[in-house]
């Protein structure tokens, strides 16, 4: 069998069975774009996972919609508690299926991440997204404000050396490729769009018409709302091409808080919003002082004011490759003044 035709196989082997794990906002996103993607009838069967409470009939009302509309989109259901589920549990799970993809960890515990890889590696699922649809986390570097983004770097470097071991394999193997090992693919978004406009973030407070840099009114930031990333994220799945083993970049818009302000002022009208700069030393106060949910808080903004792998340019990103139209933040203003869904106060920033 040739090369091309070797790889074909091993791309029909991921598409067969696709696991969404998780049904929050990002996780609703990508199973709607997979089920609307052009080339869906490439997946025979999706699956969500979820925890057996969530399907059980005394769920909450929205617990029981979501449920509906998971169906109405021709999804099945798995049931874990991926927090208290061992490796090996996960593994039995994950391995049913060519392509799993972790939609799900904001509100987890550290380590859980960690647990999800090497249930796929141990289930040899044959192409696994992990969640890190966030940050450039290897610019930020290790020992950053923010914990969770080592654990992420953990992650990558473990994703890497199975790659490297299976690769390592495949070369001393006579004939050719097995394809029996895990691939992997990272999608890099940015900031959830919507957090953008939450005022506890401290950027944007519509309420007070105030607009805030972090660290410079110069630096940048990517941000994407999550109906895109579930866009971007479908594409990859259904439609790889080159794609594997590597990161690959989105975003709705990557703009400076100069530019932001100017937005903001373009779309609302009437007096200026109010222009405060954070400066570095301001947000090292705040990171020393803050403690409990503001902690959280004054850590990101932390991050974003170093100006490292928070921001990259539109023509490198997958959506531009491809043609893909994304919502940037004037659209996104457009849609929240048109009734679309506004800022959710409980919204993380991103979900790496």
């Amino acid at each position: 069998m040739d090369q091309l035709a070797s790889r074909q196989q091993q791309l029909d082997a991921m598409m067969e069975s696709v696991l969404i794990i998780g049904a929050g906002e990002l996780g609703l996103c990508v199973i709607e774009a997979l089920a609307a993607h052009p080339q869906r009838n490439r997946m025979k069967k999706m699956s969500v996972l979820v925890r057996a409470a969530t399907l059980e009939s005394t769920a909450a009302a929205e617990k029981q919609q979501t449920v509906q509309r998971i169906r109405a989109l021709g999804a099945e259901f798995e049931t874990a508690d991926v927090v208290q589920a061992s490796v090996a549990e996960l593994a039995g799970i994950l391995s049913r299926y060519g392509t799993v993809v972790s939609c799900s960890g904001m509100e987890l515990p550290a380590g859980t991440q960690t647990k999800l890889a090497q249930a796929a590696l141990a289930g040899r699922v044959r192409r696994y997204f992990p969640w890190q649809f966030g940050m450039d986390y290897e610019a930020i570097g290790e020992g950053s404000s923010q914990h969770l983004f080592d654990e992420q770097l953990r992650v990558r470097a473990m994703l890497r050396e199975a790659t490297a071991v299976e690769e390592q394999e495949e070369q001393e193997e006579q004939g050719g490729s097995k394809g029996g090992g895990t691939e992997w693919v990272i999608v890099s978004t940015g900031l959830f769009m919507s957090f953008l406009f939450v005022a506890a973030f401290g950027v944007v407070d519509l309420e007070k018409r105030t607009v805030r840099a972090l660290g410079g009114w110069e630096q940048e930031l990517t941000a994407t709302t999550p109906r895109d990333i579930g866009r971007a994220t479908a594409e990859v799945v259904v439609d790889p091409r080159e794609i594997r083993n590597q990161v690959v970049y989105t975003a709705g818009d990557t703009i400076s808080y100069a530019r932001l302000a100017d937005t903001l002022d373009g779309h609302f009208g009437g007096a200026p919003f109010r222009r405060e700069l954070w400066d570095a030393a301001t947000l090292r106060r705040q990171v020393e002082e803050a403690d409990g949910g503001e902690a959280v808080m004054a850590r990101y903004r932390d991050t974003f004011a170093q100006g490292r792998g928070v921001a990259w340019g539109m023509d490198g990103t997958l959506n531009a490759q491809r043609g893909m139209a994304m919502t940037d933040v004037d659209g996104y203003l457009r849609e929240m003044g048109a009734g679309g869904s506004g800022p959710e106060p409980g919204a993380g920033p991103a979900s790496g």
